[in-house]
C-alpha cells in the first residue's frame, strides 16, 4: 500500500481494491528497471515482466488492473515520486553503473548491500542519494558536461580519457556524437 507516514517502506500494493504483496528487495527493483529498458520486446512482453516481477501473484490479477499496477510499478521504482515531468538527459544507467555504484552505497549504508537477505529498495534508493563524491559521481558529472556541450577541463580531459569505458553510455553514441566527444575532449 501506498505509505501513511515518510517513514514508512511500502511492502504491497491496493490494486483493483485487494492488496497485493509486492517484491520490495532492491535487486527486485533493478531487474524491473531492466525490464521496463528492454527495447528487444515489445510492450505487452514488457509490461508482464514488469509485473510478473514486481507482484509475486501477478498471473493472480485480473487484466483489466494491469495499467493500476503498472501505474503503481513506475511509481515505486520511482521511490514514491509523481512520475512524468521534464524530460532530462540520460546520465545514469543501472545495469552499467552498478558495479561503481554499489562501493558508495554500501559505503554509505555501513554494510555490503549485495550480502543482505533483503534490503528495501527505497532503502537502496536513499543510500544512492547520499553517496556524495566518489568516482561515480566523477563519472556522472563528466557525462552531464558532455551531454550540455561543455568543454571539459584539462583533470576532466584526462580522467576521460583513461575510463572511457566507465563514461560512454553503451550502445547510445553515433559516429557522429563520438567525433564530437572526441572534439570537446581533446586536450
Amino acid at each position: 500500500m501506498i505509505p501513511d507516514a515518510p517513514w514508512e517502506l511500502p511492502e504491497s500494493a491496493v490494486i483493483g481494491g485487494e492488496e497485493w504483496e509486492i517484491n520490495s528487495d532492491f535487486r527486485c527493483a533493478l531487474d524491473t528497471i531492466a525490464a521496463m529498458n528492454d527495447r528487444e520486446i515489445d510492450d505487452g512482453e514488457r509490461t508482464g515482466a514488469v509485473l510478473s516481477l514486481l507482484f509475486p501473484d501477478y498471473e493472480d490479477m485480473h487484466m483489466s488492473h494491469v495499467q493500476e499496477a503498472l501505474d503503481f510499478a513506475f511509481w515505486f521504482v520511482g521511490g514514491g515520486q509523481p512520475q512524468g515531468g521534464q524530460k532530462r538527459p540520460k546520465l545514469m544507467d543501472w545495469a552499467q553503473d552498478f558495479p561503481i555504484v554499489v562501493a558508495p552505497v554500501n559505503r554509505v549504508l555501513g554494510f555490503e548491500a549485495r550480502e543482505a537477505p533483503h534490503l528495501h529498495w527505497w532503502t537502496f534508493l536513499a543510500a544512492y542519494n547520499e553517496i556524495g563524491d566518489c568516482l561515480y559521481a566523477q563519472v556522472v558529472s563528466i557525462r552531464k558536461k558532455l551531454k550540455q556541450g561543455k568543454k571539459l577541463d584539462k583533470s576532466d580531459q584526462a580522467f576521460y580519457r583513461a575510463n572511457r569505458e566507465l563514461i560512454d553510455m553503451r550502445g547510445r553514441a553515433t559516429s557522429a556524437e563520438e567525433d564530437m566527444f572526441d572534439e570537446w575532449t581533446r586536450g
